[in-house]
């Protein structure tokens, strides 16, 4: 669920007329600190716990705090801004190359001071606390529906092994389940009947919250007008619009559509060495979920558009189907972008020109 500001460490210090740097480790109970006195050049190991943390900041000078992009981190950055200080998340992979010798929270600690000083670092955006509610909508739903899946499969391979057979899709599952209870009624004993029938119950009441947490997102849908506004593209349904609002956050962290789609990992991976640059598949760096929200988004828009556009003809005719698949899943990913951060409705059929080296001049 993380996304990339765009922006460098190296500006922000400078722009920060030489503001202290903190590196905090955060974790269940015990916060590990490290920084180094701008003043004295005295090097700071202070473990905090945690009820403390917001004691030890609250009366501190402003600072400028770098934490690993880890369970609690937003919540926690948004803590720290509040009290007037400036927080940076930054991914893992970031800190890592930094981590010498073992493996502790004061290693750790020191790691994120060094890493959010390097020149170019990217930055993880910080989500607001309604960002974070939506997602967990998606989380309980993304979990509920795989074990749905699950709980099928199992009842199927279940009563395969008394003979039973079901056409695919959970209708028929439902259709059928009773009446071969019932013709298994002189193999199966009636407390292993009662208890696949309570299965067959659980199945149903997992999709019933499944459709509840859908109704809860389309409220959100309704208050939220980015969300409405990337809703009317094609192929952005209810769970894309309001995932990929609350993931995203805010437009304007990333510098294009195509950043944003490189964060989400829907562009080619490189390799190069020797001045020769080769392209590959997709990256798949990015966030899982949104993906694979688009990547069937943009399947639909294949199969059922009546309309489609010339750019889409034109790909399908020279690219096999699943290419043309993630091309306009990227597609629709930067349409997203652009929507959301120029504020405007979507139109079908939208050119966009690049300005000119003299309107870029002016």
């Amino acid at each position: 669920m993380n996304r990339n500001t765009g922006m460098s460490a190296g500006q922000i210090i400078g722009t920060m007329n030489g503001l202290q740097v903190m590196g905090l480790d955060i974790a269940k109970h015990v916060f590990q600190l490290h920084t180094v006195d701008m003043g004295t050049g005295e090097i700071v190991n202070v473990q905090i716990k945690r009820a403390k943390v917001l004691e030890y900041f609250v009366n501190k000078p402003h600072r400028l705090i770098a934490m690993e992009a880890c369970g609690g981190a937003h919540h926690w950055a948004r803590e720290l801004t509040a009290l007037g200080h400036s927080v940076r998340l930054l991914h893992a992979k970031i800190v890592r190359p930094f981590v010498s010798g073992n493996k502790t929270d004061a290693t750790d600690a020191r790691a994120i001071w060094l890493a959010v000083q390097q020149p170019g670092v990217k930055f993880v955006g910080i989500k607001t606390a309604a960002q974070q509610a939506t997602l967990t909508l998606h989380r309980q739903r993304e979990l509920l529906m795989k074990m749905r899946t699950m709980q099928t499969n199992a009842l199927r391979g279940l009563l395969y092994e008394f003979g039973a057979t079901f056409a695919q899709g959970r209708k028929a599952l439902f259709k059928d389940v009773e009446r071969a209870l019932e013709d298994l009624s002189t193999q199966l004993p009636q407390m292993v009947r009662d208890s696949l029938r309570e299965q067959v119950g659980r199945i149903k009441e997992m999709g019933e919250t499944m459709l509840a947490i859908e109704k809860r997102l389309a409220l959100q849908l309704k208050a939220d007008p980015h969300m409405q506004r990337i809703a009317q593209i094609p192929g952005v349904g209810l769970l894309t619009a309001t995932a990929a609002i609350a993931t995203m956050g805010e437009a304007s962290a990333f510098k294009s559509g195509r950043e944003f789609c490189a964060w989400l990992g829907l562009v080619p991976s490189q390799t190069g060495t020797g001045g020769k640059v080769r392209l590959g598949g997709i990256s798949k760096r990015g966030d899982t979920y949104v993906r694979t929200l688009l990547i069937h988004g943009a399947r639909s828009v294949l199969a059922h558009t009546k309309e489609p556009s010339p750019w889409l003809e034109q790909i399908k005719e020279r690219r096999p189907a699943n290419v043309v698949i993630v091309a306009q899943a990227a597609k629709m990913a930067r349409t997203i972008w652009a929507v959301t951060a120029k504020e405007q409705s979507y139109q079908w059929g939208f050119q966009s020109v690049r300005p000119s080296a003299t309107m870029q001049a002016a």
